[in-house]
């Protein structure tokens, strides 16, 4: 598999292991620096040293090793199931779960769990390793996901989130409270150029659309609602951190010490509307705020009151 980098006039005179994890998201700084001592970073057939700068008009080419195969397993997970028919099934993921098996995480996940429950009934758009998903939410955010259970409901699923018709609203603490009570943040996300494993409010990033409520205040702290317009990874937690406010117990995004020693954003996929995409009927599903959640705010309610 050949990715093709062609060097700008902006990135003339970067180390070329830097600029290529900069051009392709899915490889690490390190990761590209092995590809180069293997031979497989090239300039016009010969090889290039991880330490070589990028000349304006120079073509890169990065041959990437095929993926190894990865036979899954089903596995016997209990699944919190907010709702099933032939189509499609609506699951409350835990805190905790990754939703697909990826590097370090081939067990234990939703889809592992899903194998078990559904069997062959999952849609194979995604391919083997994303069985029947058609939406994600980070490992330590709980709540709604839908699965689709055969390919006429996965391109119809993924037709609604991509028109925005599919509506998800998510609730979360966060540190501080937003200058206005309802607002909507506008920024395009994109791989953080440092830190590959973050995101960021990039120029050019992807769109981005976050509409929020305050739905409580406290001193230091407020507890607000999400609609997504958009459905970029580590959406919500990037646009909270880029206007001051980020997740209370968010790892990658927000202060370094948590005192609250959540091990994970307080961030929860509450609700979740979509059109079934059989029957043609508009469906509202709703998941109650698990327990670490409602923990949080009884303590900040009588530590803190309402203000």
């Amino acid at each position: 598999m050949r990715r093709i980098v062609e060097v700008s006039e902006t990135d003339a005179g970067k180390r070329l292991d830097k600029l290529l994890s900069e051009q392709l998201p899915e490889l690490t700084r390190s990761a590209v620096q092995h590809l180069m001592q293997d031979g497989c970073v090239t300039l016009s057939g010969a090889p290039l040293k991880k330490n070589a700068k990028a000349v304006c008009g120079d073509v890169i080419w990065v041959e990437l090793p095929e993926p190894k195969e990865v036979e899954l397993t089903a596995e016997n997970i209990p699944l919190d199931i907010v709702y099933e028919d032939d189509d499609i099934i609506v699951v409350n993921k835990p805190r905790g779960m990754v939703v697909h098996p990826a590097p370090g995480n081939w067990n234990g996940t939703l889809v592992n769990a899903l194998m078990y429950h559904c069997g062959d009934s999952l849609s194979g758009i995604n391919g083997e390793i994303r069985p029947g998903i058609v939406h994600r939410i980070d490992k330590d955010t709980s709540g709604l996901l839908v699965v689709a259970k055969n390919d006429r409901a996965h391109q119809s699923l993924a037709a609604q989130i991509k028109e925005h018709s599919a509506a998800r609203r998510y609730y979360a603490v966060v540190i501080g409270t937003p200058r206005e009570p309802k607002g909507t943040i506008s920024a395009p996300i994109g791989r953080h150029r440092i830190d590959r494993k973050k995101m960021a409010v990039t120029a050019d990033g992807r769109p981005a659309v976050t509409h929020y409520e305050v739905l409580e205040q406290f001193q230091g702290y407020s507890f607000l609602t999400f609609l997504l317009e958009t459905g970029r990874t580590h959406q919500i937690r990037v646009h909270m951190a880029h206007i001051g406010h980020p997740i209370l117990g968010d790892p990658l995004y927000g202060p370094a010490k948590d005192r609250w020693k959540l091990g994970g954003q307080c961030l929860h996929a509450g609700q979740l509307q979509l059109t079934h995409p059989a029957t043609g009927e508009r469906m509202t599903f709703d998941a109650p705020l698990p327990a670490y959640f409602t923990d949080v705010l009884q303590k900040l309610r009588c530590q803190y009151g309402e203000i």
